[in-house]
């Protein structure tokens, strides 16, 4: 059951993803041209002048975030596990920041993020499988390089 609902919930993000455009790079990119946003040059820009539909999906999104944790955490428990997982660290470590860099920064030059490349896989385009070939050798990589710090350590001590 856990299975098919995380499934659903995913196709649902996933369609969501898809009316929204956000599966498009070019569309991602149009919101991060803050030049054009500034200039309101829609000629001399690469994809056409600064489109703020993004920032409308990302407030939808945390609309209905905040109203769905309201109602979830009102519940003693989840409906599909024991007790909820919630993250307890808060602190703000070098690898954290490292990785939001190296996300914002691979988000702007490709203009897909996993939310919308999963979705535009299915889409019949090369740049989303480009973009999920690269995102799994990143994360290889670091896994790669945490076990070799570890063993590093380990061995060190």
């Amino acid at each position: 059951m856990r299975l098919a609902s995380s499934f659903l919930i995913g196709l649902l993000f996933g369609c969501g993803i898809l009316l929204a455009g956000m599966d498009d790079p070019a569309k991602v990119l149009n919101f991060l041209d803050f030049a054009a946003m500034f200039t309101g040059d829609r000629g001399a820009v690469p994809f056409g002048g600064w489109d703020p539909s993004l920032a409308f999906v990302m407030g939808a999104g945390l609309a209905v975030t905040a109203v769905g944790y309201r109602l979830v955490f009102a519940r003693r428990r989840p409906l599909l596990a024991e007790r909820f997982l919630v993250p307890t660290r808060r602190d703000i470590d070098p690898p954290l920041v490292a990785g939001a860099a190296i996300f914002g920064v691979g988000w702007g030059i490709a203009g897909f993020c996993p939310g919308g490349a999963v979705p535009a896989l299915g889409l019949g385009r090369i740049e989303p499988v480009i973009f999920i070939a690269a995102m799994l050798v990143g994360i290889a990589a670091v896994r790669l390089v945490r076990v070799r710090r570890t063993a590093a350590a380990t061995k060190a001590a």
